[in-house]
């Protein structure tokens, strides 16, 4: 039975049994087991900036404000209303009767300490742009709290309701030291108040959560319906999809198109393909930190755009919700304008260049995190023009360190910008200056910083078109294409895809 099913699926032969993590999973178990192929060690959203912490993230914890999808209003949760003083004020009036899964309560209190520590720029928490905007907050009632920000901030509400989810006071007081006498806050035991707690930590291979049968009531998230959550690490997609044809797992995603078709033709499960709101894109070696001076040349790196068949990628490789994009943001974000003259697929004027700048037969090392297949895509375009692209294909965590370190003269990554439907959640962290930033242009630094703090619409549009116009003409990145991903879950399971890749597990039911 289960040969057939997965006839016509490259799936190794040892994958074919089911592993132990086959019967925990499932509607007979009230359990239901994601994975994706990347590992967890640190289980804290403010000092681990993964897809699958923000998600965790979602689930374990809470914010001030919610962002509702379907009005997209950004609505209380755990305040119980707010409103705007001024232009960098904001009041919230809290919501009583909620607990944290150790069981205390919450109050004003928990509020204060999660600002303060996050933008205390000593306690290096990885997500300091995501709480770096608010100056100060104070308590202004027994259960009410004014929030200050350092300059008018449109984005507020935005990452209020996705990106400051709020901790216990006191939640880091007792980290432990590390060796080097520094505390290691990302080991504290998670404690937030969200619909599921989380119970269990096995570091590269599962994360455990019960569900949270005393969430508050009136939460615009609801109350869970799913009794067990497990996300795993299977770093193989051959063994994620045997699993899910097994019994394994319940749910998956980044499938492969091609295998995601024979997925959906095997019947056995179901298999969307959706936009999210990540993006991909290529960054050079603009100020020649690596081994490798060719980046710093602008013919060079406009070469590697004219090289690259992004619209090839997206049709065969990526899915029918994405697209080829010119500026680095998303279209769904508020002010990322779209209207900025790119580069389209031309080998011919990529050679030319190539020989331009005496940079014939490059050799070089591109780095890459996720879809081995994209990048070596982008492998096999630049051979046609006589360039040679060696793979170094790692851990998101680590490489996202070599690029900030300057190491790499090429890196093939992507950003989903926490989900913020805004340009300066994307855009604002690469081109405001510091180690994300391939450039540090001082006239885009300048616009980008400026147009993330303007109230009217028009002007940041207008000052964003203008920074993403230098950004194109240098070349300083290639925005390649809006992420689409292909999932696939168990077929007993009732879940709804969502646009801002962040799958809402705590609304999903068994059929």
């Amino acid at each position: 039975m289960i040969r057939q099913i997965m006839k016509g699926l490259p799936i190794a032969a040892v994958a074919l049994g089911i592993s132990t993590g086959a019967a925990l999973a499932g509607k007979a178990n009230d359990t239901l087991t994601w994975v994706t192929d990347r590992e967890s060690p640190v289980v804290d959203p403010y000092f681990n900036r993964t897809r699958e912490l923000v998600i965790i993230g979602n689930t374990a914890w809470d914010g001030l404000l919610f962002r509702d999808l379907k009005s997209g209003d950004f609505v209380p949760n755990l305040a119980k209303s707010y409103k705007w003083v001024d232009n960098v004020t904001l009041d919230f009036e809290l919501r009583e009767g909620v607990k944290f899964h150790d069981g205390s309560s919450f109050g004003p209190e928990d509020v204060i300490y999660t600002v303060n520590f996050t933008t205390n720029k000593d306690n290096g928490v990885v997500t300091l742009k995501n709480t770096s905007w608010m100056k100060s907050v104070e308590k202004t009632g027994p259960m009410s709290i004014r929030i200050h920000l350092v300059k008018p901030f449109p984005a507020a509400l935005a990452y209020l309701a996705q990106a400051v989810p709020i901790l216990a006071d006191g939640h880091y007081d007792k980290a432990p030291m590390t060796k080097d006498g520094k505390k290691d806050f990302g080991s504290v035991p998670p404690n937030g108040t969200g619909p599921y707690k989380i119970t269990d930590i096995v570091p590269g291979e599962k994360i455990v959560m019960v569900r949270n049968d005393d969430y508050f009531d009136g939460s615009p998230k609801g109350k869970a319906s799913i009794k067990n959550l497990v996300y795993r690490t299977i770093k193989e997609m051959n063994t994620q999809m045997a699993e899910l044809l097994t019994g394994g797992v319940d749910w998956i995603w980044d499938v492969p198109k091609d295998q995601a078709e024979k997925l959906q033709a095997s019947g056995q499960v179901d298999v969307v393909n959706a936009k999210t709101m990540r993006i991909s894109y290529l960054a050079f070696d603009v100020d020649g930190s690596s081994n490798v001076k060719a980046f710093k040349d602008k013919r060079v790196r406009e070469a590697f755009a004219y090289a690259i068949n992004r619209e090839s990628i997206v049709k065969n490789l990526v899915g029918e919700a994405a697209e080829v994009i010119n500026t680095p943001c998303h279209p769904d974000q508020v002010a990322c304008v779209q209207d900025v003259t790119g580069r389209s697929y031309d080998p011919e004027k990529a050679k030319a260049l190539l020989k331009e700048a005496g940079a014939e037969g490059l050799e070089f090392d591109i780095y890459a995190y996720r879809q081995r297949e994209f990048t070596e895509a982008v492998i096999s375009d630049l051979a046609k023009v006589g360039v040679k692209a060696k793979l170094n294909f790692m851990q998101y965590r680590k490489l996202r360190g070599l690029a900030q370190n300057g190491v790499t003269p090429v890196h093939h990554m992507t950003w989903g910008s926490y989900s913020i439907p805004d340009a300066s959640a994307c855009a604002g962290v690469f081109f405001s200056g510091g180690k994300d930033d391939p450039a540090n242009d001082p006239k885009v630094n300048e616009l980008i910083n400026k147009a993330g703090n303007v109230t009217d619409l028009a002007e940041r549009k207008k000052l964003y078109k203008e920074a993403f116009q230098i950004i194109s003409d240098n070349v300083y990145w290639l925005p390649m294409f809006t992420y689409a991903k292909n999932y696939a879950y168990n077929k007993d399971l009732s879940i709804e895809t969502t646009s801002d890749e962040i799958p809402r597990f705590y609304t999903a039911k068994w059929k």
